[in-house]
């Protein structure tokens, strides 16, 4: 069982009045909300955060890419990564997500994802997302019809790129390039793990079977919501001919850890409330362009998270929830004692069928001191009890392989 501390980078000064006076966190969002100064803060706050985690023991730190939002201060992944690797030693290092169809050309991943496997020693997990649509269409001007022919191009250039000793050309409908010869290449061999983040998109599952790639269902509604969407994958993978090898799949879940049950209700309140209320106040122009779904997806009647967020802000439409009640009676935090949040997790990575657990300890606006309260909770009280889940039935063969004698910084005279 792996615990990831999985970190999104929130705007943590969204005003009260956000929802009223503002459209959209995503796409328009208000310039002149954004102090620079605050977002000096922030990260130094986030990056002390993500290698604190490493530092009690969490097996894997997590950063990834989202473009003109106030949900995660994350356009560039890689810039924290490389902070990350150079700064810690023992957790890995998984960027989840360079959005492949927004690069132009994908060889820029291939250079950015090898030089931080180089430079963490090889403790790289490379993740390729498809990316929202906030991001890739209305950010970044992709067509949607085409966007993920895009990204199972760039994909193939990639990989190409990290395994072909020689140089090569590649004449694609959208890359054309007449030398690729990546320097460098990975440390990892034949490349590093590949996971897949997604919402629950069909297409998704059967490209991970495909290509032997952990599905990472990246939830904001907790476990009770995503339980349909991963017993989805799972029949999925019954039907394609995949075992049922728990680290296949991983799941992210938010989580807040107290000495007792009341204190936990009363700190994780207005955090979850800010993250639910303000971070996730998408206008529903963003949420689901024409072309962006596929046809698989929409018979399924799966509901991407996008989805569901926007649909709380059309009247008489019921999104994800906004007040900390019915957010904890939804599933979507987990809150609690160590010995309770322990009893939920391993509920939910059983049910679930995951043996990657993302979690989300930090969110909203919840201040530095809190977060590191509730990750040394988490980290020397709940952890040890659910370590071992699946270890005993299923090995791990998505996990970075890390160099035995990895550099370390030296000193500054």
């Amino acid at each position: 069982m792996k615990n990831m501390w999985f970190h999104l980078m929130p705007y943590k000064e969204l005003p009260d009045d956000f929802r009223k006076q503002n459209p959209s966190v995503w796409v328009d969002i208000n310039s002149e909300l954004l102090d620079a100064e605050q977002v000096h803060a922030h990260y130094h706050e986030f990056l002390d955060e993500l290698e604190y985690a490493g530092d009690v023991g969490f097996d894997a730190i997590c950063v990834n890419e989202h473009h003109q939002n106030g949900y995660g201060l994350m356009p560039s992944p890689n810039l924290m990564a490389a902070s990350l690797a150079r700064r810690t030693d023992a957790p890995m290092i998984c960027v989840m997500g360079n959005s492949l169809a927004l690069y132009n050309p994908p060889t820029r991943v291939a250079e950015e994802f090898a030089m931080l496997d180089c430079l963490s020693g090889g403790r790289l997990i490379a993740g390729f997302p498809v990316g929202t649509p906030m991001d890739t269409v209305f950010c970044y001007g992709q067509n949607p019809s085409k966007l993920r022919e895009r990204y199972y191009e760039a994909h193939d250039i990639v990989m190409k790129a990290w395994q072909t000793s020689e140089t090569f050309s590649f004449n694609g409908r959208f890359n054309q390039l007449r030398y690729v010869n990546v320097w460098p290449r990975p440390l990892q061999k034949p490349h590093p793990p590949v996971w897949i983040p997604g919402g629950g998109s069909v297409e998704t599952w059967h490209w991970c079977a495909e290509m032997d790639y952990v599905y990472c269902y990246l939830s904001y509604g907790g476990y009770k919501l995503g339980l349909a969407t991963m017993q989805g994958f799972w029949e999925e993978m019954d039907r394609l001919g995949k075992d049922r090898n728990p680290y296949r799949a991983g799941f992210l879940q938010f989580v807040g850890v107290a000495d007792s049950y009341k204190e936990a209700y009363d700190l994780y309140k207005e955090p979850a409330e800010y993250f639910y209320g303000r971070c996730l106040h998408v206008d529903p122009r963003w949420a689901a362009p024409a072309g962006y779904q596929t046809e698989a997806t929409i018979r399924s009647k799966i509901k991407s998270q996008v989805a569901l967020a926007a649909q709380g802000a059309q009247p008489g439409r019921r999104g994800l929830a906004r007040d900390w009640d019915t957010i904890l009676e939804e599933g979507y935090v987990v809150i609690g004692t160590p010995e309770q949040v322990a009893e939920q997790l391993t509920e939910v990575c059983t049910s679930l069928n995951v043996g990657h657990l993302m979690l989300l300890l930090q969110f909203g606006n919840m201040s530095s001191e809190l977060t590191r309260e509730n990750t040394t909770l988490y980290a020397e009280q709940v952890m040890p009890r659910i370590g071992a889940l699946f270890d005993d039935q299923w090995q791990d063969h998505w996990w970075p392989t890390p160099m035995d004698n990895r550099a370390t910084p030296k000193a500054v005279a």
